[in-house]
């Protein structure tokens, strides 16, 4: 079976996560985490989504992604790259772009269609989502222009889903209010949507940290968003909960056209301390009561984020990687491949090229000069040598804060041997807590049988128990 599962997870992630964030440099902060926030609202609003810009973009910048869509179908792609920026073009010659847009159709089927439009604008990009329907699958290839009307970033995402967002049963949207605040300062600030419970406070605090790749506050994936179903069960309880959007996400275009130098300081740290140091500064939470929850890549980081701020009261980890990152994702898309049954030769020729990248990351020989292209998924060097030496179970055992790591069984990207590191290292310790859910996939939502990507498309929510537990931990620690 070989049909969404491709697109959704060999070519997203190899290409997808690489236009997402291609890792690049970025300034660095300042040496105490800055944050703002918007003026508190007179009457607290009722939960909604984050509103977005408004997005009036030009008939003539939708018109110039359909062009440049229409280009890659009729196989062009000398006359698509001159529409690229000088970046742009240096990442995605036309040779590349010939192998992406070969590749996407090997795994989503042939090009059949262009369905639709919509848009966005995201710090100052025009941003234009063309719908493309493929013999498999619909997609939406994301096409950011900058202020001259040239393309400064290209992906390919699943189609927007045309389900609306319903509440899971364990909320209780009457006993919370949303605001949105900024998490940072400065080139880098993030939108960001604080939930407060009913009353007066102070309240225990949540700050979630996201996985891989260029995810929104809500985590959304296909018509899932684990981190609001987060946010909301965990404000029922009377847990105030921070979300953001991530830095790869909002500044993608911007990030696109720095140099690849980016380690996860700059993807994930820096701003979570941010936000952990945005909550200290609201009366309504309790300054000694605020914890950070990530999930898969937010998790493995828990570590390193809990030893950069000592004064975080605990730590929560949601499919955690306690493995060397590089190892994660052979395993994660070999497992893809032979969904089927069978491995291609083609299929067989990428795995022994990215076992090579793997043993290239783990050489004496790995330094800042080596291509992007000769690592897995092409992200820099400099992002391997930053997690080189990393052990998030051996950082966790010299840390004091308490820590809780949940694990869903029918996780195939974190698995429960990454959960059986984790036990084995909190072993020794009285404020190390492990739950196992037998049914619950990466996203923590309930399902049945063996587990493929398509399942994310099907809609569903943070398992209740899963809410439950976090909630009832949180408000036993005792500061």
């Amino acid at each position: 079976m070989k049909t969404t599962i491709r697109i959704l997870y060999l070519f997203l992630i190899a290409c997808l996560l690489l236009a997402c964030g291609q890792r690049p440099t970025a300034p660095q902060p300042t040496d105490t985490p800055q944050a703002t926030r918007a003026p508190r609202p007179t009457t607290p609003p009722q939960p909604t989504s984050a509103p977005t810009e408004a997005a009036v973009i030009s008939p003539e910048r939708i018109a110039s992604a359909q062009e440049f869509v229409d280009l890659l179908a009729q196989g062009d792609y000398t006359t698509a790259e001159e529409k690229l920026t000088r970046q742009m073009k240096a990442a995605l010659p036309a040779s590349t772009l010939e192998e992406l847009w070969s590749s996407l159709q090997k795994q989503a089927g042939a090009f059949q269609q262009q369905t639709g439009t919509h848009t966005d604008r995201i710090q100052g990009y025009d941003v234009v989502f063309v719908t493309c329907q493929f013999e498999q699958m619909p997609l939406d290839v994301k096409v950011v222009f900058d202020a001259s009307g040239l393309i400064a970033g290209l992906f390919f995402v699943p189609a927007q889903s045309t389900t609306a967002y319903e509440p899971p049963a364990y909320v209780k949207t009457g006993s919370f209010h949303e605001q949105e605040v900024t998490v940072g300062s400065g080139e880098w600030a993030l939108p960001g949507t604080l939930t407060l419970p009913a009353g007066d406070g102070p309240f225990p605090a949540v700050v979630l940290v996201h996985g891989s790749g260029a995810n929104d506050r809500d985590e959304t994936l296909g018509p899932n968003k684990p981190f609001r179903d987060l946010a909301w069960g965990l404000a029922s309880q009377g847990i105030a909960v921070l979300r953001y959007e991530k830095r790869t996400k909002h500044y993608a275009a911007k990030m696109v056209a720095l140099q690849n130098t980016i380690t996860v300081k700059e993807e994930v740290t820096d701003d979570a301390l941010a936000a952990v140091a945005l909550l200290r500064q609201e009366p309504e939470i309790d300054s000694q009561r605020i914890f950070v929850l990530g999930h898969s890549l937010g998790g493995m980081l828990l570590p390193r984020i809990g030893a950069a701020d000592g004064q975080i009261a605990g730590l929560i980890a949601l499919a955690g990687p306690s493995r060397p990152l590089e190892d994660t994702i052979a395993e994660q898309v070999t497992y893809i491949v032979k969904l089927d049954g069978k491995i291609s030769e083609e299929e067989q020729a990428a795995l022994d090229k990215l076992a090579e990248q793997v043993e290239r990351v783990k050489g004496p020989q790995l330094n800042a000069a080596v291509s992007p292209s000769d690592l897995p998924l092409s992200w820099p060097a400099t992002y391997w040598l930053d997690l080189r030496g990393y052990n998030p179970s051996e950082t966790a055992k010299s840390l004091a804060q308490p820590m809780l790591i949940l694990q869903g069984g029918r996780d195939y990207q974190v698995t429960i041997y990454d959960f059986d590191i984790w036990k084995t290292a909190l072993s020794a310790r009285a404020n190390g807590q492990l739950k196992f859910y037998a049914d619950l996939n990466h996203l923590f939502i309930t399902g049945q049988g063996p587990i493929t990507p398509d399942e994310y498309m099907i809609p569903g929510h943070v398992a209740e128990q899963v809410i439950n537990d976090i909630a009832a931990w949180i408000k036993g620690i005792i500061p």
